[in-house]
Protein backbone atom coordinates (compact mmCIF):
# COMPACT_ATOMS: atom_id res chain seq x y z
CA UNK A 1 0.00 0.00 0.00
CA UNK A 2 1.30 3.57 -1.59
CA UNK A 3 2.22 5.67 1.77
CA UNK A 4 -0.81 8.44 2.28
CA UNK A 5 0.33 12.55 1.51
CA UNK A 6 1.70 14.87 4.56
CA UNK A 7 -0.80 16.82 5.38
CA UNK A 8 0.14 20.90 5.56
CA UNK A 9 -0.68 22.21 8.96
CA UNK A 10 -1.57 26.45 8.83
CA UNK A 11 -1.97 28.35 11.84
CA UNK A 12 -2.85 31.80 11.77
CA UNK A 13 -5.27 34.64 12.36
CA UNK A 14 -7.88 32.21 10.50
CA UNK A 15 -7.67 29.68 12.76
CA UNK A 16 -5.75 26.42 12.96
CA UNK A 17 -6.40 23.74 10.10
CA UNK A 18 -5.09 21.19 7.59
CA UNK A 19 -4.34 20.93 3.92
CA UNK A 20 -3.91 17.91 1.76
CA UNK A 21 -0.47 17.56 0.67
CA UNK A 22 -0.14 16.97 -3.25
CA UNK A 23 -1.75 16.61 -5.72
CA UNK A 24 -5.32 17.80 -4.08
CA UNK A 25 -4.59 20.61 -1.69
CA UNK A 26 -8.24 20.91 -0.71
CA UNK A 27 -8.91 21.27 3.20
CA UNK A 28 -8.48 18.12 4.96
CA UNK A 29 -11.16 16.26 7.11
CA UNK A 30 -8.96 14.71 9.81
CA UNK A 31 -9.14 18.02 11.65
CA UNK A 32 -11.99 20.12 11.66
CA UNK A 33 -10.90 23.64 11.42
CA UNK A 34 -10.38 25.84 14.92
CA UNK A 35 -11.64 28.77 14.17
CA UNK A 36 -10.25 32.14 16.21
CA UNK A 37 -6.69 33.27 17.26
CA UNK A 38 -6.26 31.50 20.04
CA UNK A 39 -4.20 28.71 19.00
CA UNK A 40 -0.72 29.69 20.43
CA UNK A 41 1.28 25.78 19.83
CA UNK A 42 0.87 23.03 17.53
CA UNK A 43 2.81 19.83 17.13
CA UNK A 44 2.81 16.21 15.59
CA UNK A 45 4.67 13.69 16.83
CA UNK A 46 7.64 12.15 15.40
CA UNK A 47 6.10 9.45 12.82
CA UNK A 48 3.10 12.02 12.29
CA UNK A 49 0.22 9.86 13.97
CA UNK A 50 -0.59 11.95 16.93
CA UNK A 51 -1.65 15.61 16.87
CA UNK A 52 -1.18 18.20 19.82
CA UNK A 53 -2.23 21.73 19.85
CA UNK A 54 -3.05 23.97 22.55
CA UNK A 55 -6.30 26.90 22.06
CA UNK A 56 -5.70 29.10 25.05
CA UNK A 57 -7.78 27.03 26.91
CA UNK A 58 -6.78 23.26 26.96
CA UNK A 59 -3.81 21.12 25.30
CA UNK A 60 -5.44 18.52 23.41
CA UNK A 61 -4.44 15.04 21.62
CA UNK A 62 -6.02 13.20 18.49
CA UNK A 63 -4.97 10.63 16.11
CA UNK A 64 -4.20 11.76 12.80
CA UNK A 65 -5.47 7.90 11.47
CA UNK A 66 -8.13 7.26 13.59
CA UNK A 67 -9.70 11.24 13.53
CA UNK A 68 -10.40 10.84 17.58
CA UNK A 69 -9.91 13.16 20.66
CA UNK A 70 -7.59 11.34 22.77
CA UNK A 71 -6.82 13.47 25.48
CA UNK A 72 -7.87 17.05 26.81
CA UNK A 73 -5.59 18.73 29.32
CA UNK A 74 -6.48 22.17 31.12
CA UNK A 75 -3.02 24.02 30.37
CA UNK A 76 -4.26 27.53 29.46
CA UNK A 77 -0.59 28.82 29.26
CA UNK A 78 1.16 25.96 27.21
CA UNK A 79 3.41 27.70 24.79
CA UNK A 80 5.76 24.47 24.05
CA UNK A 81 4.82 21.24 22.97
CA UNK A 82 6.52 17.83 22.17
CA UNK A 83 6.49 14.48 21.93
CA UNK A 84 8.98 11.68 23.02
CA UNK A 85 10.41 9.63 19.90
CA UNK A 86 7.93 6.79 20.52
CA UNK A 87 4.86 8.32 21.35
CA UNK A 88 5.01 7.39 25.13
CA UNK A 89 5.24 11.05 26.44
CA UNK A 90 3.71 14.36 25.83
CA UNK A 91 5.62 17.35 27.44
CA UNK A 92 4.48 20.65 27.72
CA UNK A 93 6.01 23.97 29.23
CA UNK A 94 4.47 27.00 30.51
CA UNK A 95 6.08 30.36 31.15
CA UNK A 96 7.62 30.29 34.75
CA UNK A 97 6.29 32.62 37.09
CA UNK A 98 6.72 33.54 40.93
CA UNK A 99 3.91 34.65 42.99
CA UNK A 100 4.11 38.63 44.60
CA UNK A 101 5.52 37.18 48.38
CA UNK A 102 8.89 36.33 45.92
CA UNK A 103 7.99 32.45 47.15
CA UNK A 104 8.86 29.95 44.06
CA UNK A 105 6.50 29.31 41.48
CA UNK A 106 4.64 25.99 40.25
CA UNK A 107 6.49 23.76 37.90
CA UNK A 108 6.12 24.69 34.62
CA UNK A 109 7.26 21.64 33.02
CA UNK A 110 4.85 18.60 32.59
CA UNK A 111 5.17 14.73 31.13
CA UNK A 112 2.19 13.04 30.31
CA UNK A 113 1.70 10.08 29.73
CA UNK A 114 0.41 9.72 26.21
CA UNK A 115 -1.77 6.10 26.17
CA UNK A 116 -3.43 6.72 30.19
CA UNK A 117 -3.11 10.78 30.48
CA UNK A 118 -1.53 10.69 33.69
CA UNK A 119 0.96 13.33 35.02
CA UNK A 120 4.24 11.42 35.44
CA UNK A 121 6.15 14.07 36.59
CA UNK A 122 6.69 18.13 36.96
CA UNK A 123 9.90 19.95 37.38
CA UNK A 124 10.44 23.61 37.49
CA UNK A 125 12.16 24.65 33.99
CA UNK A 126 12.71 28.91 34.44
CA UNK A 127 14.00 29.29 30.69
CA UNK A 128 12.62 28.70 27.08
CA UNK A 129 16.34 27.92 25.58
CA UNK A 130 16.40 23.77 25.59
CA UNK A 131 12.90 23.46 27.53
CA UNK A 132 12.23 20.09 26.61
CA UNK A 133 13.93 16.92 27.63
CA UNK A 134 15.88 14.83 25.00
CA UNK A 135 15.42 11.03 24.47
CA UNK A 136 17.01 8.21 22.72
CA UNK A 137 14.93 7.04 19.78
CA UNK A 138 14.16 3.91 21.96
CA UNK A 139 13.23 5.75 24.76
CA UNK A 140 14.91 4.13 27.04
CA UNK A 141 17.29 7.15 28.20
CA UNK A 142 16.00 10.91 28.81
CA UNK A 143 18.63 13.91 29.73
CA UNK A 144 17.85 17.51 30.90
CA UNK A 145 20.45 20.27 31.52
CA UNK A 146 20.16 21.09 35.34
CA UNK A 147 22.18 23.74 37.63
CA UNK A 148 25.17 22.98 34.98
CA UNK A 149 24.73 19.36 35.17
CA UNK A 150 23.30 16.99 32.69
CA UNK A 151 21.06 14.61 34.67
CA UNK A 152 19.36 11.14 32.87
CA UNK A 153 16.63 9.38 33.46
CA UNK A 154 15.78 5.21 32.35
CA UNK A 155 12.42 3.87 30.61
CA UNK A 156 10.87 7.34 31.72
CA UNK A 157 11.56 7.09 35.09
CA UNK A 158 11.47 10.17 35.88
CA UNK A 159 11.37 9.86 39.80
CA UNK A 160 14.62 8.11 40.11
CA UNK A 161 18.15 10.13 38.65
CA UNK A 162 19.80 7.33 36.77
CA UNK A 163 23.48 8.52 36.38
CA UNK A 164 24.75 12.47 36.38
CA UNK A 165 27.35 14.67 33.93
CA UNK A 166 29.05 16.84 36.21
CA UNK A 167 32.12 19.33 34.70
CA UNK A 168 32.70 22.68 35.73
CA UNK A 169 29.89 24.08 34.48
CA UNK A 170 28.38 22.85 31.55
CA UNK A 171 25.89 25.26 29.23
CA UNK A 172 24.31 22.98 26.57
CA UNK A 173 24.50 18.89 25.67
CA UNK A 174 23.19 16.73 22.78
CA UNK A 175 21.92 13.38 22.97
CA UNK A 176 23.29 11.54 19.90
CA UNK A 177 20.39 10.48 17.68
CA UNK A 178 20.40 6.78 16.66
CA UNK A 179 20.62 3.60 18.96
CA UNK A 180 22.81 2.04 21.56
CA UNK A 181 25.31 2.70 22.37
CA UNK A 182 23.90 6.42 23.30
CA UNK A 183 26.43 9.21 22.92
CA UNK A 184 26.14 12.92 24.18
CA UNK A 185 27.79 15.90 23.38
CA UNK A 186 28.60 18.64 26.24
CA UNK A 187 29.39 22.43 26.09
CA UNK A 188 31.66 24.08 28.57
CA UNK A 189 32.22 27.82 28.08
CA UNK A 190 35.88 29.35 28.71
CA UNK A 191 36.54 31.27 32.24
CA UNK A 192 39.11 33.40 33.96
CA UNK A 193 41.56 32.65 30.65
CA UNK A 194 40.92 29.09 29.95
CA UNK A 195 39.62 27.88 26.42
CA UNK A 196 36.16 26.52 25.71
CA UNK A 197 35.36 23.02 25.32
CA UNK A 198 33.38 20.50 23.68
CA UNK A 199 33.55 16.85 25.18
CA UNK A 200 31.93 13.67 23.71
CA UNK A 201 30.80 10.79 26.06
CA UNK A 202 29.37 7.31 25.92
CA UNK A 203 27.10 7.10 28.02
CA UNK A 204 27.28 5.85 31.47
CA UNK A 205 31.11 6.43 31.28
CA UNK A 206 31.15 9.96 32.59
CA UNK A 207 34.14 9.18 35.24
CA UNK A 208 37.93 9.49 35.19
CA UNK A 209 40.38 11.70 33.61
CA UNK A 210 40.05 9.21 30.17
CA UNK A 211 36.26 9.17 30.18
CA UNK A 212 35.13 10.52 27.21
CA UNK A 213 35.96 9.96 23.61
CA UNK A 214 37.00 13.03 22.32
CA UNK A 215 38.07 16.35 22.88
CA UNK A 216 37.97 19.56 21.58
CA UNK A 217 39.07 23.42 22.90
CA UNK A 218 38.99 26.46 21.40
CA UNK A 219 39.26 30.13 22.44
CA UNK A 220 36.91 32.66 21.33
CA UNK A 221 33.47 31.47 21.57
CA UNK A 222 30.80 33.16 23.60
CA UNK A 223 27.90 30.12 22.65
CA UNK A 224 28.20 26.92 20.50
CA UNK A 225 26.06 24.78 17.94
CA UNK A 226 26.45 21.01 17.91
CA UNK A 227 25.26 19.04 15.10
CA UNK A 228 25.60 15.42 14.91
CA UNK A 229 25.53 13.37 12.16
CA UNK A 230 22.75 10.73 11.45
CA UNK A 231 25.43 7.48 12.22
CA UNK A 232 26.37 9.29 15.53
CA UNK A 233 30.18 8.89 14.68
CA UNK A 234 30.94 12.68 14.42
CA UNK A 235 29.97 16.13 15.91
CA UNK A 236 30.04 19.94 13.66
CA UNK A 237 30.39 22.69 16.19
CA UNK A 238 29.73 26.70 15.34
CA UNK A 239 31.23 28.32 17.92
CA UNK A 240 30.55 32.10 17.74
CA UNK A 241 31.60 35.30 19.49
CA UNK A 242 29.00 37.78 19.46
CA UNK A 243 31.62 40.84 18.74
CA UNK A 244 33.94 40.52 16.27
CA UNK A 245 37.20 42.35 17.87
CA UNK A 246 38.48 42.99 14.31
CA UNK A 247 35.56 44.95 13.38
CA UNK A 248 35.36 42.59 9.95
CA UNK A 249 32.12 41.49 10.84
CA UNK A 250 28.55 42.79 12.06
CA UNK A 251 27.61 39.42 12.57
CA UNK A 252 30.49 38.56 15.45
CA UNK A 253 33.19 35.88 14.95
CA UNK A 254 32.63 32.30 13.64
CA UNK A 255 34.63 29.16 13.90
CA UNK A 256 34.12 25.58 12.42
CA UNK A 257 35.18 22.40 14.33
CA UNK A 258 34.52 18.82 13.49
CA UNK A 259 34.90 16.42 16.23
CA UNK A 260 34.66 12.14 15.96
CA UNK A 261 33.81 10.03 18.62
CA UNK A 262 37.44 7.71 16.91
CA UNK A 263 38.92 10.98 19.12
CA UNK A 264 39.88 12.71 15.98
CA UNK A 265 39.15 16.69 16.02
CA UNK A 266 39.88 19.58 13.86
CA UNK A 267 39.23 22.98 12.72
CA UNK A 268 37.49 23.55 9.26
CA UNK A 269 39.25 25.64 7.35
CA UNK A 270 36.99 27.83 4.88
CA UNK A 271 38.16 29.32 1.80
CA UNK A 272 36.69 32.69 2.32
CA UNK A 273 36.39 35.22 5.28
CA UNK A 274 33.28 35.95 6.66
CA UNK A 275 29.84 34.69 9.26
CA UNK A 276 28.94 31.30 8.75
CA UNK A 277 25.45 31.24 8.14
CA UNK A 278 24.53 27.81 7.86
CA UNK A 279 25.92 23.76 8.25
CA UNK A 280 23.91 20.83 7.67
CA UNK A 281 25.12 17.11 7.59
CA UNK A 282 24.04 14.84 4.70
CA UNK A 283 21.81 11.84 5.68
CA UNK A 284 24.54 10.00 4.27
CA UNK A 285 26.83 11.18 7.68
CA UNK A 286 29.88 11.16 4.90
CA UNK A 287 29.70 14.83 3.81
CA UNK A 288 28.18 18.17 5.04
CA UNK A 289 27.54 21.51 3.87
CA UNK A 290 28.70 25.52 4.82
CA UNK A 291 27.42 28.33 3.98
CA UNK A 292 30.00 31.29 4.99
CA UNK A 293 31.61 34.16 3.41
CA UNK A 294 30.98 37.97 3.01
CA UNK A 295 28.38 38.41 0.75
CA UNK A 296 28.24 37.07 -1.54
CA UNK A 297 29.02 33.78 0.09
CA UNK A 298 30.90 30.53 -0.92
CA UNK A 299 29.04 27.08 -0.59
CA UNK A 300 31.37 24.19 0.02
CA UNK A 301 30.42 20.50 0.68
CA UNK A 302 33.52 19.06 3.13
CA UNK A 303 34.13 15.40 3.54
CA UNK A 304 35.04 13.60 6.82
CA UNK A 305 38.60 14.53 6.30
CA UNK A 306 37.09 18.02 6.43
CA UNK A 307 38.98 18.32 2.83
CA UNK A 308 36.26 20.77 0.38
CA UNK A 309 34.59 17.87 -2.14
CA UNK A 310 32.82 20.30 -4.40
CA UNK A 311 32.65 24.16 -4.42
CA UNK A 312 29.17 25.39 -5.34
CA UNK A 313 30.90 28.70 -5.89
CA UNK A 314 29.91 32.36 -4.62
CA UNK A 315 26.32 33.93 -4.78
CA UNK A 316 23.03 35.50 -2.43
CA UNK A 317 22.74 32.90 -0.08
CA UNK A 318 22.66 31.98 3.62
CA UNK A 319 21.02 28.83 3.61
CA UNK A 320 21.55 24.82 2.94
CA UNK A 321 18.62 22.24 3.22
CA UNK A 322 19.39 18.53 2.20
CA UNK A 323 16.27 16.87 0.75
CA UNK A 324 14.90 13.82 3.30
CA UNK A 325 16.99 11.11 1.28
CA UNK A 326 19.91 13.30 0.93
CA UNK A 327 20.78 13.33 -3.16
CA UNK A 328 19.27 16.77 -3.97
CA UNK A 329 20.48 20.20 -1.84
CA UNK A 330 19.11 23.44 -1.91
CA UNK A 331 20.76 26.86 -1.74
CA UNK A 332 19.03 30.03 -0.56
CA UNK A 333 19.23 33.34 0.35
CA UNK A 334 16.09 34.48 2.48
CA UNK A 335 15.69 37.22 5.71
CA UNK A 336 17.13 40.26 4.04
CA UNK A 337 18.18 38.58 0.60
CA UNK A 338 15.49 37.94 -2.22
CA UNK A 339 14.95 34.43 -1.93
CA UNK A 340 16.63 33.40 -5.02
CA UNK A 341 16.98 29.23 -4.53
CA UNK A 342 19.36 26.66 -6.40
CA UNK A 343 18.39 23.36 -6.75
CA UNK A 344 21.42 20.87 -7.35
CA UNK A 345 21.63 17.15 -7.95
CA UNK A 346 24.80 16.31 -5.28
CA UNK A 347 25.68 13.10 -7.05
CA UNK A 348 26.05 14.26 -10.38
CA UNK A 349 26.64 17.93 -9.06
CA UNK A 350 24.30 19.04 -11.42
CA UNK A 351 22.37 22.11 -10.97
CA UNK A 352 18.15 21.37 -11.78
CA UNK A 353 16.49 24.73 -10.99
CA UNK A 354 17.01 28.09 -9.81
CA UNK A 355 13.24 29.16 -8.49
CA UNK A 356 12.47 32.88 -6.43
CA UNK A 357 10.90 32.74 -3.54
CA UNK A 358 10.48 36.17 -2.70
CA UNK A 359 9.82 37.63 0.98
CA UNK A 360 9.92 34.12 2.22
CA UNK A 361 10.73 33.36 5.97
CA UNK A 362 10.25 29.72 6.15
CA UNK A 363 11.51 26.57 3.84
CA UNK A 364 11.14 23.03 4.63
CA UNK A 365 11.20 19.64 2.27
CA UNK A 366 8.29 17.62 2.36
CA UNK A 367 9.01 13.88 3.87
CA UNK A 368 8.35 12.68 0.20
CA UNK A 369 11.32 14.32 -0.52
CA UNK A 370 10.11 16.10 -3.88
CA UNK A 371 8.13 19.06 -3.07
CA UNK A 372 9.21 22.04 -1.33
CA UNK A 373 7.35 24.41 1.28
CA UNK A 374 8.35 28.18 1.43
CA UNK A 375 6.02 30.80 3.67
CA UNK A 376 6.29 34.28 4.47
CA UNK A 377 4.73 34.36 7.96
CA UNK A 378 4.11 37.32 10.85
CA UNK A 379 5.98 38.66 13.14
CA UNK A 380 8.80 38.32 10.64
CA UNK A 381 6.69 40.03 7.85
CA UNK A 382 3.28 41.31 8.56
CA UNK A 383 2.56 42.02 4.57
CA UNK A 384 2.19 39.47 2.22
CA UNK A 385 1.91 36.75 4.29
CA UNK A 386 1.11 33.10 2.32
CA UNK A 387 2.37 30.42 1.45
CA UNK A 388 4.06 28.03 -1.59
CA UNK A 389 4.21 24.04 -2.65
CA UNK A 390 7.11 23.92 -5.45
CA UNK A 391 8.29 20.84 -6.85
CA UNK A 392 12.23 20.52 -6.83
CA UNK A 393 12.23 21.25 -10.46
CA UNK A 394 10.88 24.51 -10.31
CA UNK A 395 7.03 24.56 -10.65
CA UNK A 396 4.66 26.03 -8.09
CA UNK A 397 2.13 23.60 -7.30
CA UNK A 398 0.01 25.31 -5.21
CA UNK A 399 -0.27 28.86 -3.68
CA UNK A 400 -2.25 30.55 -1.33
CA UNK A 401 -2.07 34.25 -0.07
CA UNK A 402 -3.42 35.28 3.12
CA UNK A 403 -5.99 37.98 2.65
CA UNK A 404 -4.75 41.37 3.42
CA UNK A 405 -6.56 41.98 6.63
CA UNK A 406 -5.31 38.47 8.43
CA UNK A 407 -2.27 36.78 9.22
CA UNK A 408 0.09 33.46 8.78
CA UNK A 409 1.86 32.67 11.50
CA UNK A 410 2.71 28.93 11.11
CA UNK A 411 2.86 26.38 8.27
CA UNK A 412 4.44 22.86 8.58
CA UNK A 413 4.30 19.64 7.45
CA UNK A 414 3.22 16.57 8.90
CA UNK A 415 6.32 14.17 9.77
CA UNK A 416 6.68 10.57 8.36
CA UNK A 417 9.92 7.95 9.47
CA UNK A 418 12.34 7.55 7.42
CA UNK A 419 12.22 5.19 4.89
CA UNK A 420 8.07 5.19 4.54
CA UNK A 421 8.46 7.05 0.90
CA UNK A 422 11.74 5.74 -1.61
CA UNK A 423 13.64 7.68 -3.29
CA UNK A 424 12.62 8.98 -6.79
CA UNK A 425 15.10 9.08 -10.01
CA UNK A 426 15.87 12.79 -10.48
CA UNK A 427 14.61 14.72 -13.18
CA UNK A 428 15.46 17.83 -14.40
CA UNK A 429 12.39 18.61 -16.69
CA UNK A 430 10.25 20.67 -15.19
CA UNK A 431 6.60 18.98 -13.59
CA UNK A 432 3.63 21.00 -15.09
CA UNK A 433 1.45 23.02 -13.31
CA UNK A 434 -2.27 24.79 -13.52
CA UNK A 435 -0.24 27.72 -11.30
CA UNK A 436 1.29 30.28 -13.19
CA UNK A 437 4.89 31.30 -13.22
CA UNK A 438 5.77 33.85 -10.99
CA UNK A 439 8.58 36.63 -12.91
CA UNK A 440 11.10 37.65 -9.66
CA UNK A 441 10.78 41.14 -9.01
CA UNK A 442 13.54 43.05 -10.41
CA UNK A 443 15.09 45.68 -8.28
CA UNK A 444 17.14 48.39 -9.77
CA UNK A 445 20.23 49.29 -8.53
CA UNK A 446 20.44 53.20 -6.77
CA UNK A 447 21.75 55.58 -9.15
CA UNK A 448 22.44 59.37 -7.84
CA UNK A 449 20.67 61.98 -9.25
CA UNK A 450 24.07 63.20 -10.99
CA UNK A 451 24.76 60.14 -12.59
CA UNK A 452 21.04 59.66 -13.71
CA UNK A 453 21.24 60.35 -16.89
CA UNK A 454 24.59 59.04 -18.15
CA UNK A 455 24.94 55.65 -19.45
CA UNK A 456 24.90 52.54 -17.19
CA UNK A 457 28.18 50.72 -17.05
CA UNK A 458 28.53 47.17 -16.45
CA UNK A 459 30.76 47.85 -13.19
CA UNK A 460 29.78 45.08 -10.51
CA UNK A 461 30.70 45.50 -6.80
CA UNK A 462 31.30 42.06 -6.39
CA UNK A 463 32.18 39.46 -8.78
CA UNK A 464 30.63 35.93 -8.41
CA UNK A 465 32.55 33.23 -8.57
CA UNK A 466 31.03 30.25 -10.92
CA UNK A 467 30.75 26.84 -9.46
CA UNK A 468 33.83 24.33 -9.15
CA UNK A 469 32.54 22.17 -12.83
CA UNK A 470 31.77 25.19 -14.40
CA UNK A 471 34.86 27.52 -14.20
CA UNK A 472 37.56 27.05 -16.92
CA UNK A 473 39.97 24.30 -16.91
CA UNK A 474 43.23 25.82 -16.09
CA UNK A 475 44.45 22.62 -14.26
CA UNK A 476 45.01 23.93 -11.07
CA UNK A 477 41.77 23.03 -9.46
CA UNK A 478 43.55 20.93 -7.01
CA UNK A 479 42.17 21.92 -3.03
CA UNK A 480 44.59 24.40 -1.14
CA UNK A 481 46.52 23.08 1.75
CA UNK A 482 46.17 24.69 5.05
CA UNK A 483 49.03 26.85 4.40
CA UNK A 484 48.55 27.91 1.22
CA UNK A 485 44.95 28.91 1.95
CA UNK A 486 46.41 31.20 4.88
CA UNK A 487 48.84 32.17 2.56
CA UNK A 488 46.18 33.11 -0.36
CA UNK A 489 43.68 34.81 2.64
CA UNK A 490 46.91 37.19 3.75
CA UNK A 491 47.74 38.11 0.04
CA UNK A 492 44.06 38.85 -0.79
CA UNK A 493 43.64 41.27 2.27
CA UNK A 494 47.41 43.26 1.60
CA UNK A 495 45.60 43.74 -2.23
CA UNK A 496 42.15 45.10 -0.97
CA UNK A 497 44.02 47.16 1.48
CA UNK A 498 46.52 48.45 -1.37
CA UNK A 499 43.12 49.17 -3.69
CA UNK A 500 41.48 50.85 -0.84
CA UNK A 501 44.45 53.15 -0.16
CA UNK A 502 44.46 53.71 -3.98
CA UNK A 503 41.14 55.07 -3.88
CA UNK A 504 40.76 57.22 -1.30
CA UNK A 505 43.25 59.41 -3.25
CA UNK A 506 41.79 62.04 -4.51
CA UNK A 507 40.43 61.03 -8.46
CA UNK A 508 41.11 64.45 -10.52
CA UNK A 509 45.05 64.03 -10.14
CA UNK A 510 45.99 61.86 -12.84
CA UNK A 511 49.07 59.48 -12.07
CA UNK A 512 51.80 60.79 -13.64
CA UNK A 513 53.68 58.02 -15.50
CA UNK A 514 56.90 56.77 -14.52
CA UNK A 515 59.85 56.63 -16.69
CA UNK A 516 60.88 53.65 -18.84
CA UNK A 517 63.88 53.73 -17.49
CA UNK A 518 63.01 53.12 -13.53
CA UNK A 519 60.98 50.28 -13.60
CA UNK A 520 61.71 49.07 -9.79
CA UNK A 521 59.30 52.01 -8.58
CA UNK A 522 56.29 49.61 -8.28
CA UNK A 523 53.67 50.03 -5.66
CA UNK A 524 54.13 45.55 -4.78
CA UNK A 525 57.73 45.53 -3.70
CA UNK A 526 58.52 42.62 -1.26
CA UNK A 527 60.63 44.05 1.01
CA UNK A 528 60.33 47.99 2.42
CA UNK A 529 63.95 49.13 1.54
CA UNK A 530 64.34 50.34 5.52
CA UNK A 531 66.68 47.54 7.28
CA UNK A 532 64.54 48.59 10.67
CA UNK A 533 61.13 47.50 9.04
CA UNK A 534 62.27 44.35 7.73
CA UNK A 535 64.19 43.69 11.01
CA UNK A 536 60.57 44.41 12.95
CA UNK A 537 58.65 42.28 10.22
CA UNK A 538 60.64 39.54 10.59
CA UNK A 539 60.28 39.41 14.54
CA UNK A 540 56.39 40.07 14.44
CA UNK A 541 56.36 36.91 12.06
CA UNK A 542 58.09 34.67 14.30
CA UNK A 543 56.02 35.84 17.34
CA UNK A 544 53.21 34.84 15.26
CA UNK A 545 54.28 31.57 14.68
CA UNK A 546 55.01 30.93 18.30
CA UNK A 547 51.42 32.18 18.83
CA UNK A 548 50.01 29.38 16.18
CA UNK A 549 51.80 27.17 17.87
CA UNK A 550 50.61 27.58 21.01
CA UNK A 551 47.20 27.45 20.01
CA UNK A 552 47.57 24.16 18.20
CA UNK A 553 48.78 22.66 22.03
CA UNK A 554 45.74 24.38 23.71
CA UNK A 555 43.68 22.47 21.07
CA UNK A 556 45.04 18.99 21.56
CA UNK A 557 44.12 19.89 25.41
CA UNK A 558 47.53 20.54 26.84
CA UNK A 559 47.00 22.97 29.94
CA UNK A 560 48.94 26.16 29.04
CA UNK A 561 50.69 28.63 31.33
CA UNK A 562 49.40 32.07 32.25
CA UNK A 563 52.04 33.95 29.96
CA UNK A 564 51.12 31.78 27.25
CA UNK A 565 47.60 32.74 27.30
CA UNK A 566 48.71 36.10 27.52
CA UNK A 567 51.10 35.69 24.93
CA UNK A 568 47.69 34.50 22.57
CA UNK A 569 45.53 37.38 23.57
CA UNK A 570 47.84 39.58 22.23
CA UNK A 571 47.35 37.62 18.29
CA UNK A 572 45.00 39.97 16.67
CA UNK A 573 47.16 43.38 17.99
CA UNK A 574 50.38 41.70 16.26
CA UNK A 575 48.50 41.21 13.42
CA UNK A 576 47.01 44.65 13.28
CA UNK A 577 50.99 45.75 13.49
CA UNK A 578 52.48 43.42 11.04
CA UNK A 579 49.86 44.81 8.12
CA UNK A 580 50.65 48.16 8.43
CA UNK A 581 54.05 47.56 8.63
CA UNK A 582 53.71 45.62 5.62
CA UNK A 583 51.49 48.00 3.79
CA UNK A 584 53.58 51.10 4.44
CA UNK A 585 51.39 53.12 6.40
Amino acid sequence: MAPSTPLLTVRGSEGLYMVNGPPHFTESTVFPRESGKNCKVYTFSKDGTLFAWGNGEKVNIISVTNKGLLHSFDLPKAVCLEFSPKNTVLATWQPYTTSKDGTAGIPNLQLYDVKTGTCLKSFIQKKTQNWCPSWSEDETLCARNVNNEVHFFENNNFNTIANKLHLQKINDFVLSPGHQPYKVAVYVPGSKGAPSFVRLYQYPNFAGPHAALANKSFFKADKVTMLWNKKATAVLVIASTDVDKTGASYYGEQTLHYIATNGESAVVQLPKNGPIYDVVWNSSSTEFCAVYGFMPAKATIFNLRCDPVFDFGTGPRNAAYYSPHGHILVLAGFGNLRGQMEVWDVKNYKLISKPVASDSTYFAWCPDGEHILTATCAPRLRVNNGYKIWHYTGSILHKYDVPSNAELWQVSWQPFLDGVFPAKTITYQAVPSEVPSEEPKVATAYRPPALRNKPITNSKLHEEEPPQNMKSQSGNDKPLSKTALKNQRKHEAKKAAKQEARSDKSPDLAPTPAPQSTPRNTISQSISGDPEIDKKIKNLKKKLKAIEQLKEQAATGKQLEKNQLEKIQKETALLQELEDLELGI
